[in-house]
């Protein structure tokens, strides 16, 4: 296998920033420097063992002699796997254009493995603080990772817990608002018999006042007696204080 002919920056890997819990930081990009210092006209591909966890552009493409090219390499917003770490690679694949064929696809599919030029490199992974997950000292780091996963998890039942309390139901609460709107409602009723017994009771006293002089006043007074009298003239604060009693009783079970 000949020599990779292109010069490429960096030479030996590419560093990604993740976050503590072993996420790709969103936004960021890599880029890596393809140089064609030959006299050659160059095919170049970019190839990695995770193709589903980057976005690279551009992937593929031809470049003159004495050129060069910027390839943008953003990861996705996915969580990197610890067993995984080591084994994300990009691989830098060429060959030179052979003379007089324009179809690119077609030259790809013609070439023979031996006329193939790779270029490897491996991927480093840098938290915030600049720890490298790839090392073998990032245990401390993994630790702290698992005990703030651990924290959310509990955080989580606890929000769950709440949510599972037995507060009322609404049912029930519509429920108990529509007995307590029909007892008020029924008071009322009441309220008004007593009110029209009340008013009754005095038109029947007023005509007997009228019906008669002063004998028969004097008759009724003496047949009624001073306590029927008196008990008459009482119903009207007798029938108020029922109802205030029965609206305070029916108030009561609703607060309650």
């Amino acid at each position: 296998m000949p020599n990779q002919v292109l010069t490429i920056e960096p030479q030996n890997e590419l560093k990604f920033k993740v976050d503590f819990s072993g996420m790709f930081e969103l936004g960021y990009t890599t880029y890596m420097r393809l140089t064609n210092p030959s006299e050659h006209t160059v095919l170049f591909k970019i190839k990695t063992t995770a193709p589903k966890k980057y976005c690279v552009r551009p992937n593929s493409g031809v470049l003159e002699p004495n050129s060069n090219v910027d390839i943008a390499i953003t990861p996705q917003p996915v969580h990197v796997d610890p067993n995984e770490k080591h084994k994300h690679k990009f691989m830098v694949q060429s060959v030179i254009a052979p003379e007089g064929k324009t179809n690119i696809d077609q030259v790809w599919k013609e070439i023979s493995p031996d006329q193939l030029m790779d270029y490897k490199l491996k991927c480093v992974f840098d938290t915030p603080r600049g720890t490298n997950l790839n090392d073998a000292g990032d245990t401390a780091t993994q630790n702290e990772v698992n005990k703030k996963r651990v924290a959310v998890s509990s955080a989580a039942d606890d929000v769950k817990s709440l949510t599972k309390t037995n507060f009322p139901k609404s049912e029930n609460l519509e429920s108990d608002l529509q007995k307590a709107t029909n007892e008020v409602i029924h008071l009322r009723e009441e309220e008004s018999k007593l009110r029209h017994e009340n008013l009754r009771l005095k038109e029947e006293l007023l005509r007997l006042h009228q019906s008669v002089g002063g004998e028969g006043r004097a008759a009724r007074r003496h047949s009624y007696g001073p306590e029927k009298t008196e008990q008459i003239a009482l119903m009207p604060w007798i029938a108020t204080a029922i109802a205030m009693a029965l609206l305070g009783i029916i108030i009561g079970k609703f607060v309650m």
